[in-house]
């Protein structure tokens, strides 16, 4: 099971840390991807976790958006800097994920993200 949480309602310019939580002995190993969906519009990819910390990230991104994870604690983290109201949208987090394709086999639960201006 995957949960993201760490949502909430920001100003613009301001930072957020969502959290994906996982459980079971294989998430340490799986590549973790996290993605988001503003309404009206399709899911976009955000960027990849690695096992081992290699992240790569969407151009959209922007040097605004950090992925780090613990695999002792089965969590993968999404530092999100100079908030705008354009990043409005529910952050998901995924695992087991196929990098080659953005094709993952297991979904968490997004969380609301709100940029207000």
């Amino acid at each position: 099971q995957l949960q993201a949480s760490g949502g909430g309602l920001v100003q613009a310019g301001g930072s957020l840390r969502l959290s994906c939580a996982g459980s079971g002995r294989t998430f340490s190993s799986y590549v973790v991807g996290w993605f988001r969906q503003a309404p009206g519009k399709e899911r976009e990819w955000i960027g990849w976790s690695w096992s081992g910390g290699t992240t790569a990230y969407a151009d959209s991104a922007g040097g605004r958006f950090t992925i780090s994870r613990d695999n002792a604690m089965k969590t993968v983290y999404l530092r999100m800097n100079s908030l705008n109201p354009e990043d409005t949208a529910v952050y998901y987090c995924a695992a087991n994920c196929r990098p080659t394709t953005g094709n993952c086999a297991y979904w968490g639960v997004g969380t609301q993200v709100t940029v207000s201006s």
